[in-house]
């Protein structure tokens, strides 16, 4: 059983409790530090260096979007998982936007939580059934014309839809490369040219474009056929 060292970070102490509770039947799985601001969650994830971050977005001092960035420039190899009760679509561009790996209701925490740390913790990135439905459904009510990919000369070559897909799964630039056997400049430029042909501004675009194609199986590790 693979060993993970966690940091939860929630202003109800209630919610520490009850994660901590969930996460604790994994043998191998510690708690290694409790916050209750965001403040201090970015403090002990320095000092403690977890392997998982769960943090909730409306912490005191310093919000989860915040504090998420503010973790990840410090210590990139913690993966965040945002815990919270907005069911709220543009909440959601915010924590991937912020490097969050998954976002989780605190109404799903009993079944999904050790779901979530599992695929997280493995690189991957997890939103249940319910949020990727949030997360399209707020995507396609902004749109205000088909897609770019729709019209003639801009649609994604074999390659950089590969490059879609492992970028979507959570996969850095230089996995990118080692995987399809390329450079990391030539990644890049992938990258950079998918987002300028498909009008898209953010990794978070990209990941809500990768999951409308049906091109993220694997971001959501869970039985539903509409696990994304």
């Amino acid at each position: 059983m693979k060993k993970i060292r966690i940091l939860i970070a929630d202003d109800h102490a209630l919610v520490r409790r009850g994660a901590a509770s969930v996460l604790r039947s994994k043998p191998g799985w510690r708690i290694v530090g409790e916050a209750a601001n965001g403040r201090e969650a970015v403090e002990r994830a320095i000092k403690l260096k977890p392997d998982v971050a769960i943090l909730d977005v409306g912490m005191p001092e310093l919000d989860g979007f915040a504090a998420t960035r503010q973790i990840i420039e410090a210590v990139p190899d913690i993966k965040v998982l945002v815990l919270t009760m907005h069911e709220s679509g543009r909440m959601v561009r915010r924590a991937l936007e912020a490097g969050a790996r998954g976002y989780l209701l605190k109404s799903d925490l009993t079944k999904s939580l050790v779901k979530a740390v599992e695929a997280i913790a493995e690189g991957k990135r997890f939103l249940t059934p319910k949020v990727s439905e949030i997360v399209l459904d707020g995507f396609l009510k902004t749109e205000k014309e088909p897609p770019q990919v729709e019209r003639a000369g801009t649609r994604a070559t074999p390659r950089e839809v590969e490059v879609i897909r492992l970028l979507a799964k959570g996969k850095m630039n230089k996995e990118v490369a080692a995987l399809l056997g390329i450079t990391v400049r030539t990644v890049e430029t992938h990258r950079a040219k998918i987002m300028l042909k498909l009008g898209l501004h953010s990794l978070a675009e990209l990941i809500h474009y990768a999951i409308r194609q049906g091109l993220c199986t694997e971001i959501a590790p869970a039985s539903s056929a509409k696990s994304a």
